[in-house]
């Protein structure tokens, strides 16, 4: 059931007192409000959005699993990813993170060091197209040393020698996605997103981070242009933009095999992304970590826990709102990349 008239926090206020407290989103179930027991799953699991197998089946699909808790260190990161059940295969994966620009809130080196250590990752990211001080790999290099990354890790930019195309399955708007030259080298990716506002995108998470943040400079120019330019990013239509990075999120697991898992952190809750060298203070108080196999459900989690706040959300709502944040979830979910309904499972730390 997707009420696409009332605006997404009046329905979750109503579903909420409907049912007596329980909060319901795009998939969320029984997080803010009457906390679940630890390490449990409500099997009430709310499925507003119907799939097409259940539109020709009747039948319901399996709901996959998001696993939340509301600690935010580095012992409870590892226990929200160890949650998962699930392990990288591989000699060589990487960790994918935003490096951040100067003067922004990246993740905490502290905060992810020991996951990273764990799983054996090397730290990748790719060069910015809107220039910055990550634009050329030089000095990319130098603010991940100023972040304190290569302290924790080996950081490979992997877009260094240039592009490698991997082809888009199922897209309405890409047939290949530019990605860095150096990613068919891993094996797997663990994703570790900070979750936040965005100036173009609405908010960014997971599939923001695998599809932007995977793409070269060249394939970020793809994505934000409706795959119409190479070397300009700018003037692409927003609803192309978010069903380009859908597709090209997708591209990126498909290219992998699925040998990726994904963590989101909910803090600096800025409206404003790590690409922003001054973002706005954030208004919201820090929420939790959050983890899935599936990156649509995690985002989806994260969107429905932003809205279901008490706190003072507002700014972070508009800023999703005025650019049609969501639809990348609805077009990903729609490409086969990852079900918006899940299950919210809260994880002791």
């Amino acid at each position: 059931m997707h009420v696409s008239h009332l605006s997404r926090r009046s329905f979750i206020e109503a579903a909420a007192l409907a049912a007596g407290g329980l909060v319901l989103g795009g998939g969320l179930v029984g997080c803010a409000g009457g906390a679940m027991p630890q390490g449990t799953v409500d099997d009430t699991a709310h499925e507003d959005h119907a799939t097409s197998e259940e539109a020709s089946t009747g039948s319901t699909p399996a709901v996959p699993d998001v696993y939340f808790t509301s600690a935010i260190d580095a012992q409870a990161i590892q226990a929200v990813y160890a949650a998962i059940g699930r392990s990288l295969t591989g000699p060589r994966i990487g960790v994918k993170l935003s490096t951040g620009e100067p003067g922004s809130n990246p993740l905490d080196p502290a905060l992810i060091a020991d996951l990273v250590h764990a799983v054996g990752g090397t730290i990748v990211e790719c060069n910015t197209a809107y220039g910055g001080e990550r634009g050329e790999t030089a000095h990319h290099l130098e603010v991940a040393a100023e972040h304190g990354y290569t302290d924790i890790a080996e950081v490979q930019i992997m877009d260094e020698d240039g592009s490698t195309s991997i082809p888009v399955e199922g897209g309405t708007h890409l047939t290949e996605n530019l990605v860095g030259a150096h990613f068919p080298e891993y094996d797997g990716f663990l994703v570790l997103s900070h979750f936040k506002g965005h100036a173009m995108a609405g908010f960014g998470g997971a599939l923001k981070n695998i599809s932007i943040g995977m793409a070269s400079r060249e394939g970020k120019c793809l994505i934000h242009t409706d795959g119409r330019s190479h070397s300009n990013p700018w003037g692409g239509d927003t609803s192309a933009f978010q069903e380009c990075m859908a597709e090209a999120a997708k591209s990126v697991v498909d290219a992998t095999n699925g040998n990726m898992l994904f963590v989101n952190v909910m803090n600096h809750l800025s409206v404003d992304c790590d690409c922003d060298s001054h973002p706005a203070p954030a208004k919201m108080a820090d929420i939790g970590i959050l983890a899935s196999a599936d990156p649509v459900a995690l985002d989806q989690a994260c969107v429905d826990l932003v809205y279901s706040s008490d706190d003072d959300s507002a700014d972070l709502i508009e800023r999703i709102e005025s650019l049609g944040g969501e639809h990348v979830l609805e077009h990903a979910e729609q490409i086969g990349l990852g079900s918006r309904a899940y299950r919210l499972v809260e994880v002791g730390a």
